[in-house]
């Protein structure tokens, strides 16, 4: 399993029925299964990995966030999970709008675009960064609203959006020891995890 996708899963109640969008092989949704017991399914976009996921019996549909999460009826999960696809999408803002309308949480992991090596590498070669995270040219990139932790911070403030819990990790499997602090975070993490939920009527109070 990928670093975000284990850390996915340490946010995930043992027992839950939870909903993965680009679930890719199903790695994530099987792991759910096994040991934590969970109602697991996906939906994937790429045919071939849903083939792939159906073959080894896990439940995933063809699909994609942009069109198919109004189908499903309000709270119908209890967590729905979009790993590193939040930048692909072609609606980011209704695809979390949706999430947490089917889902009491929803858990959100995307490379972070303000990472101090793309901006260095911007500054200094006036092109668009290709890095480990950032590896397709940009004319052929499925990554077309790329974010910083501080954007995804300021659109959960203005959908009034509870952040339960975030991390900033890097590629190599280290959390950030920047926890606390939003603004390192946002220079030196590499990828971002953030658990959310909605803010019970009324409230106002905006995210620290």
């Amino acid at each position: 399993m990928r670093l975000d996708q284990r850390l996915i899963a340490g946010m995930i109640e043992p027992g839950t029925r939870v909903l993965d969008i680009g679930s890719g092989d199903g790695t994530l949704i099987d792991h759910l299964f096994r040991t934590r017991g969970c109602d697991a399914r996906g939906i994937e976009i790429d045919m071939k990995e849903v083939t792939r996921s159906v073959a080894h019996g896990l439940p995933v549909i063809h699909g994609d966030a942009d069109h198919d999460l109004a189908h499903y009826p309000n709270e119908c999960f209890d967590y729905v999970v979009l790993q590193r696809t939040l930048q692909a999408v072609e609606r980011p803002r209704e695809v979390l709008r949706q999430m947490l309308r089917i889902g009491r949480h929803a858990i959100v992991s995307f490379p972070n675009f303000g990472h101090w090596e793309l901006r260095l590498r911007l500054l200094a070669s006036g092109r668009m960064p290709n890095t480990a995270v950032w590896n397709t040219p940009w004319y052929a990139t499925p990554n077309i609203h790329p974010c910083t932790i501080r954007d995804f911070i300021a659109l959960c403030d203005e959908e009034n959006y509870v952040v339960e819990e975030w991390m900033a990790v890097d590629e190599e499997g280290e959390r950030a020891p920047w926890r606390r602090s939003i603004r390192l975070a946002n220079l030196f993490g590499e990828q971002a995890l953030f658990l959310l939920s909605r803010r019970p009527s009324g409230s106002m109070t905006k995210t620290s």
